[in-house]
C-alpha cells in the first residue's frame, strides 16, 4: 500500500508539484549558494459542537492580518521610506533550522502597498564580534510583503540585521540579535515552557484535545499487545513503537515498509535538540491511511497518523511532507510555505483564467477530472503525469503529461485540489500560492483542516465533481471576491502553517499525550537507539540544561 518516496536533485532547482506526497513529491537539494552538499476530502468537522465553536473563536482571536500586526512587532521607520518590520526571527532565541521575519512596505498613512519590485529590499545579517556563517534569502510576494529568512551554520555569539529599502537604511537598523544563536544540529534543549515562549506557541490546538478525547488513560503495554494482534498485516500495515526517555529517542518498527520512520525520527530528534521533551511512548502509523476505525467495538488503539478521516479516530499529526518542508527550509527541500509565496508567478491580471491540476492516478476522481478537462478545455487544464493504479486506462486518459514546476501552477488563477489515496498533501502549498484553491469535499483531513472556512479560504466542490464547472464559472464572474479569498488563504498559512507552528503542534501533542500515560515510560529491550546527527561545529550550551524534573 506504500510507494517509496521519490527523491531527486534537479539542476534547474524546479520542484514538481504533482509529486508532493507518497505518490506526489520530489525532494530537491537547496540552491548551491547555501553550500549544502548533495541531495540530501469534506473537511473533517469535529463531532462535538462546542469544540467546533472553539476553533472558530480561536481562529478569529489568533489571526493577525498583516495590516493589523503593528502592535505585536517593532515598527521601524526607514529614512525616506515607510516600512514595517516584524516577526519572530528578529529575536535571537527563536531557534529553528531556518529563521524568518517579515518586511511590509506601507504608505505615509500606514496602509500596505499592493505592488513592489522584488529587488528593492536588501538585508545583511552579520556577526557583531566575529565572523558568523549565516545564509540570508529575501523573497517578495509582489504585493509589498517581503519574507526574510536566514540559516545559521554554526553557533554565533551575537549578530546584527542590516536592512535597506531602495538603498535607504532603516532608521533603527541594525537590529541586534542577542546570542548565542545556535545552529540546528546544536544539542542544547531548554525547559518546555521557556521554549513555548521563544517560539510564540499558542494555547494547545483544539484539534489535539479532540483527538485525545478517546484516550484519557493509556496503558502502553496493553496498547502494544492489541496493536500487534489486530494489525498484524506486515504487507499492508507498518508502524513504529517510539519511546522518548531523557530526551533520547528509541524505536521498534513492525511491517515490511518502514522507511518512512525517517520522518518521525527527524522531527523527534529536532525537537529533542531544542526543548526538554516529556518521557513518552506512542505508536506511529507509517502509512497514508488512518488505521483505527470509529466503528470498532473494543478499546481503540491510539495510533499517531499523518492523516485523519471522519470514519477513524487516529491522533493526527502534521503530515510528513509539511514537517519535512518545515525542517528542511533553506536545506534540501526548495518547496515550503515561504518559497511558494515568494514565487507567485504572473500578476493576477496576467494569469490564465482557468483551473489547473497535475498529478498521479491515485483516485478515480482524478481520472474524472481529466475527462472533465477535455469537455471544457477553455475552463480547465488537467492531466495525469503518471499511471500506477489505473494502468489499464492509459489509452483512455493519457497520454502521460510532462512534469511541471509547482511554481508554474500559478500561471493559472484557479488551483484544483483533489484527493489522492487520502487527503492531497499539496493543499498547504496551494493555500500559500497566488491562485484560488477549489477543494474537493472529502472525508479525509490534515491537522489544520478544522480551522479552514469554506468561501473564506477556499471554494468547495462536490466529491463527484458535479459542480466543479459551475464553481469555476462563478470564480470567473466574481474576480474581486476571488482575490479576497486568495489573500485570506495566504494569511491563513502565515498564521498557522509556518515551521514554528508545526514544531509547536508536535511538542504540545507529545506533552498532552504524555499526561495520559498510566505507566512509567521504559526503553524496551527490542528497541534501537536513534542517535542525533553528528555535529561538526562547536556548540557550547551557555544556559544550564533543564532536567526532566522541571516538567
Amino acid at each position: 500500500s506504500e510507494a517509496p518516496l521519490e527523491s531527486s536533485c534537479l539542476s534547474n532547482g524546479e520542484v514538481f508539484a504533482d509529486e508532493i506526497r507518497l505518490e506526489d513529491a520530489l525532494i530537491v537539494e537547496a540552491d548551491s549558494s547555501c553550500q549544502a552538499q548533495g541531495c540530501g476530502s469534506i473537511m473533517s468537522f469535529l463531532a462535538v459542537a462546542c469544540v467546533a465553536f472553539a476553533l472558530r473563536v480561536a481562529a478569529a482571536a489568533e489571526q493577525c492580518p498583516i495590516a493589523e500586526c503593528k502592535e505585536r512587532a517593532p515598527s521601524l521607520t526607514p529614512t525616506g521610506q515607510s516600512v514595517r518590520v516584524y516577526g519572530p526571527g528578529l529575536r535571537g532565541n527563536f531557534r529553528l533550522p531556518a529563521r524568518y521575519f517579515f518586511v511590509q512596505v506601507v504608505d505615509a498613512d500606514g496602509s500596505n502597498f499592493t505592488t513592489s519590485a522584488p529587488g528593492n529590499l536588501s538585508v545583511n545579517i552579520l556577526g557583531t564580534q566575529s565572523h558568523c556563517s549565516i545564509w540570508t534569502q529575501v523573497l517578495s510576494r509582489g504585493d509589498g510583503l517581503f519574507f526574510v529568512r536566514y540559516k545559521i551554520f554554526r553557533t554565533c555569539p551575537e549578530a546584527k540585521i542590516e536592512i535597506a529599502y531602495k538603498g535607504s537604511p532603516l532608521a533603527e537598523s541594525p537590529i541586534l540579535l542577542r546570542g548565542p544563536l545556535h545552529h540546528d544540529t546544536c544539542n542544547c534543549p531548554i525547559p518546555y515552557n521557556e521554549w513555548l515562549g521563544h517560539l510564540e506557541c499558542r494555547a494547545v490546538d483544539p484539534q489535539i484535545l479532540a483527538d485525545l478525547t478517546d484516550f484519557e488513560k493509556v496503558d502502553m503495554k496493553k496498547v502494544l499487545q492489541d496493536a500487534l494482534q489486530r494489525f498484524d498485516r506486515p504487507g499492508s500495515v507498518s508502524f513504529c513503537h517510539y519511546a522518548v526517555v531523557k530526551n533520547q529517542v528509541y524505536r521498534k518498527c513492525y511491517g515490511q515498509h518502514v522507511g518512512f520512520n525517517m520522518f518521525m525520527d527527524q522531527i523527534l530528534l529536532s525537537l529533542a535538540r531544542k526543548v526538554v521533551l516529556p518521557d513518552v511512548e506512542m505508536l506511529v502509523n507509517l502509512g497514508d491511511w488512518p488505521l483505527e476505525r470509529k466503528d470498532y467495538w473494543g478499546k481503540p488503539v491510539p495510533f499517531f497518523s499523518w492523516c485523519g478521516s471522519n470514519s477513524t479516530r487516529d491522533i493526527v499529526m502534521p503530515t510528513y511532507d509539511l514537517t519535512e518542508s518545515s525542517l528542511e527550509m533553506m536545506g534540501r527541500v526548495t518547496l515550503d510555505m515561504l518559497s511558494v509565496q515568494g514565487h507567485g508567478g504572473p500578476a493576477w491580471k496576467d494569469k490564465e483564467p482557468s483551473g489547473f491540476w497535475r498529478g498521479r492516478d491515485s483516485r478515480q476522481e482524478r481520472l474524472d477530472l481529466v475527462a472533465l478537462s477535455r469537455r471544457y478545455p477553455d475552463l480547465l487544464n488537467a492531466s495525469l503525469t503518471n499511471f500506477f493504479f489505473f494502468r489499464d486506462k492509459m489509452e483512455e486518459y493519457g497520454p502521460q503529461a510532462s512534469h511541471i514546476s509547482f511554481f508554474d501552477f500559478f500561471r493559472h488563477k484557479y488551483q484544483i485540489n483533489v484527493d489522492g489515496t487520502v487527503a492531497a498533501y499539496r493543499l498547504p502549498y496551494l493555500l500559500a500560492g497566488s491562485g484560488l484553491v477549489l477543494k474537493q469535499d472529502s472525508e479525509y483531513y490534515e491537522h489544520f483542516y478544522p480551522r479552514l472556512v469554506a468561501m473564506e479560504h477556499y471554494v468547495p466542490f462536490r466529491r463527484d465533481l458535479s459542480d466543479l464547472v459551475q464553481k469555476l464559472d462563478w470564480a470567473r464572474k466574481n474576480d474581486e471576491r476571488v482575490q479576497r479569498i486568495v489573500r485570506s488563504a495566504q494569511q491563513f498559512v502565515l498564521d498557522y502553517l509556518l515551521p514554528h507552528h508545526v514544531l509547536c503542534y508536535y511538542a504540545q501533542l507529545l506533552q498532552e499525550y504524555s499526561l495520559r500515560l498510566i505507566r512509567k515510560v521504559d526503553i524496551h529491550q527490542t528497541m534501537e537507539h536513534v542517535p542525533q546527527p553528528r555535529d561538526e561545529s562547536s556548540c557550547a550550551c551557555t544556559q544550564a540544561q533543564a532536567s526532566h524534573d522541571e516538567l
